[in-house]
């Protein structure tokens, strides 16, 4: 009898974590490996979840795939993990009869960019042809954090094999994907795919995998399947460790039984003796073959507070919009920072930009002083968020805050390495790329947090994007850009240019896109000044002609800060003539050297007025 057939009539055990057992030997490298090295390892740990009980085994092939080996640098070994995997699998359950399971993990986590689907597919072409060579009962997919690479890993296998797939989606929250996906539509749309078993597995323990099976209808052909943690995560003396006790899980598996649950095994944490307690408590036990699912109130997610500034990106699709940088202190002294701020905003520009701790260097929160700004100023200010100083938690979490300032113009970058800074010892974070941050802030704009779960109300950001043009070759820094418009950009910033030639050139290079770009424009203050940006700072070059004039002002301050205003200036005439967005950054806090150049480009615009082409209706 075949696994779906004894389905049908049990509800049968699975075994528990491989990993787990590892981990507790202080084997801490590449467990697929040792399906070559220590093959009786594997095998012993096999039988021990068979002696507890389990019906199905699965083999020892979670990262056996070149994605996930290339990482310890054993991505020519697929043939020979898989291959020997599974033949110990079957090994180990051919006296008693044990099915034996391929297993295929997932490998993407939040970040679509740890790998492309066509990238996953060609690695999951390989992988399981040996897996499928060695006549398992079936695939296992799990750990599987983006549901599009499962939906496209199940679609592509359901062409490749008859065998039964279990496919099992894991989630950061109860009962809803990273993606704001309901767990009974994801289960439902796998069983549509192809998968003949659907589920959940690791992250959560027990409680709150129950909890996410109560909104969960009984699919009309498939089985449901669970794989809880043993509990949630603990560290201790550097150590990961799981607080949970077997007869307890073993209860858990009466309420999943209770649930619809007819396959039911056991993730991170547990070991020999959970599944053990998890036969003793179901093995009598009928599926369930009917369910009333109560549904629970669907939580509202309010509409965006409305801002009463038009968003900047709108505004620069019309005609002419400034921004001015103006950096945070890097002391506790705010005085002269407001009192540039407040001279800049009586200029008109429409808002104040400050950076997140730019070439790696703390100042004050952009947040804090943005804050100050809106409330004891009545200043729009743009703040500028990296990915380099916060986790996930902390991104949220001080997005969450803007939104609740309602600071809601918001520049996403990845941010300069932290061994440019003040700290070089510090720790880059780099959860996920400037693209994926975008996603995520349009995921908050949507009312859904970056767990997936809904955040009650929609923020309301304006999202902008940076732009380096400063470049060998602009189409492929233009390429970067579409991408960066797919995952939610608004608009765009560029670095400082420093020649008419490129921005005519990025004029050229963009033309096609309706998204805006706001020309960087930062005046020069000095010869070491100029050199400086050239030859030490990412993504500022300076002409030669730029850097022959300002080295001609010598030593004279008075001389050098009126040729940087003029080399700005010259730069002006050909970016107002292109380009509806301007974006000045101010030097050192000189807002004086930028209340000059607003003034120009309004002085510009005043002597063009009645000339409906004086401004680009897209860029």
């Amino acid at each position: 009898m075949g696994l779906l057939e004894k389905l049908q009539t049990q509800v049968l055990t699975a075994d528990g974590a491989m990993g787990t057992l590892l981990y507790s030997y202080g084997i801490d490298y590449c467990y697929e490996e040792l399906n070559i090295t220590k093959p009786e390892v594997i095998e012993n740990i096999h039988q021990q979840y068979i002696k507890a009980g389990a019906d199905i085994i699965q083999t020892n092939t979670y990262t056996a795939n070149a994605i996930k080996l290339e990482r310890y640098g054993l991505e020519s070994s697929v043939k020979e993990f898989n291959e020997s995997a599974i033949a110990i699998a079957k090994r180990a359950a051919a006296p008693g009869g044990q099915f034996v399971l391929g297993t295929i993990g997932g490998i993407r986590g939040i970040r679509k960019s740890e790998a492309t689907l066509e990238a996953i597919i060609a690695a999951l072409d390989e992988q399981a042809g040996y897996l499928l060579a060695g006549n398992p009962d079936g695939l296992l997919l799990e750990t599987y954090y983006d549901f599009e690479e499962l939906s496209s890993v199940v679609k592509h296998l359901r062409k490749l094999t008859d065998l039964p797939i279990i496919s099992q989606v894991s989630m950061h929250e109860p009962g809803i994907l990273q993606n704001g996906l309901l767990l009974n539509d994801a289960l439902h749309q796998l069983e549509a795919l192809g998968a003949d078993i659907v589920g959940v597995n690791c992250r959560l323990g027990p409680h709150h995998t129950i909890q996410a099976f109560e909104d969960v209808e009984l699919p009309s052909k498939a089985f449901l399947s669970a794989y809880p943690n043993a509990s949630l995560l603990d560290v201790e003396d550097g150590k990961i460790v799981y607080e949970s006790e077997a007869d307890y899980f073993g209860r858990a598996g009466v309420l999943l039984r209770d649930q619809g649950v007819r396959l039911i095994g056991g993730c991170c944490g547990t070991t020999p003796k959970h599944i053990e307690a998890v036969k003793k408590r179901i093995a009598d036990l009928p599926p369930i073959e009917n369910k009333i699912v109560k549904k629970k109130k669907v939580i509202e997610i309010k509409e965006a507070t409305p801002d009463h500034h038009e968003p900047l990106h709108e505004k620069a699709k019309r005609e002419r919009t400034i921004i001015v940088e103006l950096d945070t202190p890097r002391h506790l002294d705010t005085t002269s920072f407001i009192e540039g701020a407040q001279i800049l905003n009586s200029t008109g520009v429409d808002a104040v930009t400050m950076a997140d701790n730019s070439l790696a260097s703390p100042r004050i929160s952009n947040m804090a002083m943005g804050s100050i700004l809106k409330t004891q100023n009545n200043i729009r200010s743009l703040a500028h968020i990296t990915c380099r100083d916060r986790n996930l938690i902390g991104l949220q979490s001080h997005l969450m805050g803007l939104d609740a300032l309602g600071i809601n113009e918001i520049l996403a970058v990845t941010g300069d390495p932290t061994k440019v800074g003040d700290f070089p010892g510090a720790t880059s974070v780099y959860d996920v790329s400037s693209l994926e941050l975008l996603q995520l802030i349009k995921q908050l704009n949507e009312g859904i947090s970056f767990s997936g779960k809904p955040l009650r109300k929609k923020a309301n950001f304006s999202i902008a994007a940076a732009f380096n043009p400063n470049v060998r070759v602009l189409d492929r820094a233009v390429k970067r850009l579409e991408k960066k418009i797919e995952c939610g950009a608004d608009y765009f910033i560029t670095q400082p240019v420093y020649t008419k030639e490129k921005i005519i050139e990025i004029y050229e290079a963009t033309k096609h896109l309706e998204t805006p770009i706001f020309i960087g424009i930062m005046p020069l203050t000095g010869i070491r000044n100029s050199e400086f940006l050239h030859h030490e700072v990412p993504g500022i070059k300076l002409s030669d002609e730029v850097l022959e004039r300002m080295r001609a002002t010598g030593d004279d301050k008075n001389l050098a800060t009126a040729e940087g205003i003029a080399i700005a200036k010259e730069l002006i005439d050909t970016a107002a003539e292109l380009f509806n967005g301007i974006y000045i950054i101010t030097p050192f806090t000189r807002y004086d050297m930028s209340v000059e150049l607003i003034h120009y480009i309004q002085e510009l615009d005043q002597q063009k007025v009645g000339d409906h082409n004086y401004v680009k209706t897209t860029n």
